[in-house]
């Protein structure tokens, strides 16, 4: 069966309980409408989006968790994580409504040039994402915590160490565009940094 093959193995627009996601700009991305972020803390009540022509990940792991809002609403994710990451021509952004004004957008764009976007123990809190993708030496249905091949579950995180989880050495996504509730990461480089504000919608797709 192609989906439980070690090795090579890849899907198209696989279903996001599966998909690694790219989330790059999410530490950026959620302090645009929230503020410095901490390994674990409550998420804003808005999702961001964000798109990439490719992301290259090494030491992938994804599990389910529970974010929850300030007011304690609890929303379902899958969380992806990778130890490190190269993401190429990276697009964030966030429609903020403001009262009396109307939307406001915030849009970062950066790694469009030669030098990709760079992240290390990146995690990102999605719902939903479309990709091409290919993953090396994937293990499907292992314990959340018993992962070994990427940063395992981020502390705070409320998820279960017995639940369903996948990992892979590395992971390769194409064509990627996802809503996401937050992103954290060790460290974050933004080579070709752009960042603009608007009136109305403006968003990476």
């Amino acid at each position: 069966m192609e989906s439980l093959a070690r090795g090579g193995t890849r899907w198209k627009r696989f279903a996001v309980v599966m998909v690694p996601s790219v989330a790059a700009t999410a530490a950026i991305g959620v302090a645009l409408s929230q503020g410095a972020l901490a390994a674990s803390f409550s998420v804003s009540g808005q999702q961001f989006k964000v798109s990439t022509d490719r992301l290259d990940g090494t030491g992938f792991v994804q599990y389910g968790a529970v974010d929850a809002q300030k007011g304690g609403k609890q929303i379902p994710v899958a969380v992806s994580a990778f130890s490190n990451a190269k993401i190429k021509n990276l697009c964030q952004s966030v429609v903020v409504p403001v009262p009396v004004f109307g939307d406001v957008s915030m849009k970062l764009q950066a790694g469009g040039g030669d030098t990709p976007v760079e992240a290390k123990n990146l995690y990102i809190d999605l719902d939903q994402l479309q990709a091409d993708a290919t993953f090396n030496n994937i293990n499907i249905g292992v314990a959340a915590g018993s992962t070994s091949k990427g940063p395992g579950i981020k502390k705070g995180d409320k998820a279960d160490p017995g639940s369903f989880a996948q990992e892979a050495d590395t992971a390769t996504l194409t064509g990627v565009k996802q809503t996401a509730w937050a992103t954290t990461a060790g460290t974050f480089k933004l080579s070709g940094l752009k960042m603009k504000v608007s009136a109305g919608k403006n968003e990476c797709y």
